[in-house]
């Protein structure tokens, strides 16, 4: 009696549940009919009627820079903060045992970094509401950008922390040993074997920010429309093939940058490990 392989089995109707949906979306992008359940023929007039409208590009726009600088800014936080981290740069003064409390304060820091991606949504949209009114903020591009930070920065940190955890500390070592400072071995070290994590985790957090609608919602302004927002404004009023055709195109965007990211997180012999591979040789033969 053969066995009857399980995992086969749950990855293919896992991949069918997860992108029959996604296949209909694209098939109806091109139906001719405004009702999605009836066929009329093939057609590429909702991407000649999605390319006409003009406020559906302003907030394709919108949602692209938000995206941008959002992920931008919680690389650049998410790396210092990861590196710190890892390198044991926080520091605590207990009245006890100081390793043990430096552990505990390091360990409450990581929670705080990563505690917005353990927070519901909706409870962040109402805290960043709650604190944008009392600081007294315009609501607009600026309070977008700085709710899509603070919620993109974990993604980042977690990332560059995994990298981090992994290198080997002799590289960074030797260039102190050679007269480098920290800033310098960061820089020329450690920054390269990290940046595939970094890129990632813009990546990640761009995609994260571009189809944010909860936060969104709270923080938006008047005059400030982003495309998860419209497009949620027009499902009240029924779906038409348009959307679907920008979801097409939007889901056709996310499989490139899937793949980019993919590349770029590979596994590479840095130009470090290899001038020491030389070295060590060279060592050898002599």
């Amino acid at each position: 009696m053969k066995k009857v392989r399980i995992f086969p089995i749950y990855i293919a109707l896992l991949l069918i549940i997860m992108y029959i949906p996604i296949l209909l979306v694209i098939i109806y992008s091109f139906n001719g009919s405004r009702l999605s359940s009836v066929w009329s023929g093939f057609t590429l007039s909702w991407y000649r009627d999605l390319f006409r409208d003009r406020s559906m590009f302003e907030a394709l726009r919108n949602s692209a820079v938000l995206a941008v600088l959002s992920s931008l800014a919680a690389a650049v936080i998410g790396t210092l903060g990861a590196y710190g981290s890892a390198n044991g740069r926080l520091r605590s003064r207990p009245a006890g045992n100081v390793r043990h409390g430096s552990a505990m304060y390091s360990g409450a820091m990581e929670y705080l970094a990563i505690l917005p991606i353990m927070t519901p949504e909706i409870i962040l949209g109402m805290v960043f509401l709650a604190f944008f009114s009392l600081l007294g903020l315009p609501f607009g591009m600026t309070t977008l950008v700085i709710a899509h930070t603070a919620f993109c920065i974990p993604y980042t940190y977690l990332l560059v922390k995994a990298r981090l955890a992994g290198l080997d500390k002799s590289y960074a070592e030797a260039a102190r040993v050679l007269g480098a400072g920290s800033m310098r071995a960061f820089r020329d070290i450690t920054f390269p074997l990290i940046l595939p994590a970094v890129i990632s985790g813009i990546l990640l957090s761009f995609a994260m920010s571009f189809d944010d609608v909860i936060v969104s919602v709270f923080v938006t302004g008047v005059n400030t429309n982003t495309l998860p927002i419209k497009i949620y404004s027009q499902m009240r009023t029924g779906v038409t093939p348009k959307t679907n055709a920008l979801c097409t195109l939007l889901f056709a965007a996310t499989v490139l940058l899937g793949l980019l990211s993919a590349y770029l997180a590979r596994p590479r012999r840095s130009s470090v490990s290899k001038e020491i591979n030389i070295t060590q040789s060279k060592g050898e033969i002599t």
